[in-house]
């Protein structure tokens, strides 16, 4: 295994030891600037994962959710792209499924990601070139080509809403076999696994998409944003097995004027 890969693997464990210590406590929640929650967990979580990505490679970069872009050093070969808890909401509610998301970006590109879920003790991983996995095995995405006979899972429904995308995500609806609503990281879990056929959803950060961009590409899958950008800086997000992506897109689209 590439050491990058190993180190990140070894990272997003060391933080879910941490996460699972606050997990289920009542621990203390606060609300940032932009109004999300975020606990004592989410930031010595992060504070972990940099001891431990910073200690095996001091050049890179790292850019967290909780406490932003570390000084970059010159010339830096690479960036560590950090979401702590993914999923901070479920977290607090003593829901199982929230993951740490690690990603390393070089030259523009997601070349490694890492997906762990410690309350299920799940572990999805992708390096370019090299396949996803799981404790399974080889990660695949479904074969099936035709939307009327697959599955969409998205995310939270209001944020289509607000960020005016319903009438395109009734037209999804509408054009897809089935819809299930499961959000973060765990919906593309589906995708990557071939349970799902693609999962689409809205209002995102780099930290929510670097992790899950390679595992889903890697599985063979495709992803971008709504413009149809492979892209984790977009806002937006198109995971999808490939086959769908394209119907997707044109769905999500805002019809021409006439």
């Amino acid at each position: 295994m590439d050491k990058r890969l190993e180190v990140a693997i070894d990272a997003a464990k060391a933080a879910g030891e941490v996460a699972l210590r606050y997990f289920r406590s009542g621990v203390t929640v606060e609300l940032k600037g932009d109004r999300s929650p975020v606990t004592r967990a989410d930031r010595e979580c992060e504070q972990r994962i940099v001891e431990v990505l910073h200690g095996a490679f001091p050049d890179y970069g790292l850019v967290g959710e909780e406490f932003g872009e570390r000084p970059q050093p010159a010339g830096a070969p690479a960036k560590w792209i950090i979401d702590p808890i993914d999923g901070t909401k479920n977290f607090i509610r003593g829901i199982p499924y929230f993951a740490t998301l690690i990603g390393l970006e070089e030259d523009g590109d997601i070349t490694t990601g890492v997906i762990y879920a410690p309350a299920v003790d799940d572990l999805l991983y992708a390096q370019k070139g090299h396949g996803a996995f799981d404790r399974n095995g080889r990660l695949q995405v479904s074969r099936i080509a035709s939307l009327r006979e697959g599955m969409v899972v998205f995310g939270g429904l209001d944020i289509f809403r607000q960020g005016g995308h319903w009438d395109g995500f009734e037209r999804l609806v509408r054009a897809s076999g089935r819809q299930r609503g499961f959000g973060d990281y765990f919906g593309h879990t589906f995708v990557a696994r071939g349970q799902g056929e693609a999962m689409v959803e809205l209002d995102l950060k780099p930290w929510d998409l670097a992790a899950i961009k390679i595992v889903i590409e890697e599985a063979g899958g495709r992803f971008t944003d709504f413009t149809g950008t492979p892209t984790i800086y977009g806002g937006t997000a198109i995971a999808s097995n490939g086959l769908v992506h394209d119907e997707i897109l044109a769905l999500l689209r805002p019809p021409a004027p006439t």
